[in-house]
């Protein structure tokens, strides 16, 4: 393994995911007491989302992804933060802000991510991907007391966007492929009907996770608990994912289709104890402990399968990254938005029906795989 290239790889996801954190789990209660409505702030959430949805298709219809345009979107990442600052108090400013701000942070991961499974391999990924979980818990537990506005929340994020970009520049340059994917014939040959069911699969449990990434903090202080304790339960389940990547190298040597199927059954257990017990801080951390499967695993196992699956390998993660947490994450947070302005006691009721559909659909999947195996 280069080391050289494991520490630039894991600083970048630890400033990477610590921008996710302040975004996703101060950023909607911002939004919320300062006048937006739910169904406001589940619009602006997807609009980041959407973006990283629609770049796959871009760049598979222009061809490959070059430096010069990775370099151009960790500047922009920057840029947009700075022009939250002055767009926050207009929704439709914010909204497009917001799209920038997407359409820039959809590039960084899956080259980042490309990069690390190919040069620290898949078995040690894990082991520096936990950066970014210590990163977002430990961003979550700094501010959890501090946060008292929304200026404060977009200060930080600034920052840490501004750290992002500067050790994404870093790592970058561990890539020796100048061209992400290699023509713009072989990326347009990367087929996602052949799979479709797997896809759908992807995209479901994504839509399943809007309740969660975009009104968890909402929902846990509706409900008696304090914004430091959420913050606790936010940290709590990413102790356990950080478990997860840690030990996972053993099973990712395993079936990565079981793992999968596995991680979104759990899903659908976690969304259901959120809806039986809105109100119980114990089953609120029991819910949280699962968060060890349903995205540690389900991430991991993914993205891993995703690499095996395609010759375009860095094409593929994009499409991974952009149909289940761009498109995924976009109608889940509209949805989410929806359900929690008209029927709040039946957000998390819906989002386990969405996972047990998701839990169908990559059932199909392995099943379509064994037939054409045994051909």
């Amino acid at each position: 393994m280069n080391y050289k290239a494991a520490f630039a790889i894991g600083a970048f996801y630890l400033f990477y995911f610590a921008l996710v954190g302040v975004y996703i789990i101060f950023l909607p209660k911002s939004l919320y007491s300062s006048g937006y409505s739910a169904t406001e702030v589940g619009i602006i959430f997807a609009s980041a989302p959407l973006m990283r949805f629609l770049l796959p298709f871009i760049f598979r219809r222009y061809g490959g992804l070059n430096h010069k345009t990775y370099h151009l979107s960790l500047l922009l990442t920057t840029v947009a933060t700075l022009l939250f600052f002055i767009s926050v108090d207009n929704f439709y400013m914010f909204f497009l802000v917001n799209l920038l701000y997407g359409a820039s942070m959809g590039i960084i991961l899956p080259f980042i991510d490309t990069i690390a499974l190919k040069v620290i391999t898949k078995e040690h990924y894990g082991k520096v991907r936990l950066w970014g979980s210590i990163g977002f818990m430990g961003i979550a537990l700094w501010l959890g007391s501090m946060i008292q506005s929304s200026s404060q929340t977009l200060l930080y994020i600034f920052i840490l966007a501004t750290l992002t970009s500067v050790f994404g520049y870093i790592a970058g340059e561990y890539d020796n492929n100048s061209i992400i994917d290699s023509s713009t014939t072989d990326n347009k040959s990367l087929s996602l009907s052949k799979y479709w069911a797997f896809w759908l699969s992807a995209l479901l449990m994504q839509v399943s996770f809007g309740g969660f990434y975009n009104f968890f903090t909402i929902y846990e202080t509706a409900h008696g608990i304090s914004l430091q304790m959420t913050t606790w339960l936010w940290s709590f389940g990413v102790l356990c994912e950080i478990a997860m990547l840690y030990f996972q190298s053993p099973l990712l040597k395993g079936n990565l289709l079981r793992l999968i199927e596995i991680a979104t059954f759990a899903a659908v257990i976690r969304w259901l104890i959120l809806w039986l017990y809105p109100d119980s801080l114990t089953m609120a951390f029991v819910a949280q402990s699962l968060h060890a499967l349903n995205f540690a695993l389900y991430y991991i196992a993914s993205i891993a399968y995703v690499y095996e699956l395609y010759t375009q390998k860095k094409l593929a993660q994009q499409f991974f990254l952009g149909i289940s947490f761009g498109l995924g994450g976009s109608i889940g947070a509209i949805i989410a938005g929806e359900i929690y302005e008209y029927a709040p006691d039946k957000l998390f009721l819906s989002q386990a029906f969405i996972a047990f559909v998701a839990w169908i659909m990559i059932r199909v999947h392995i099943k379509r795989r064994e037939g054409y195996e045994s051909r």
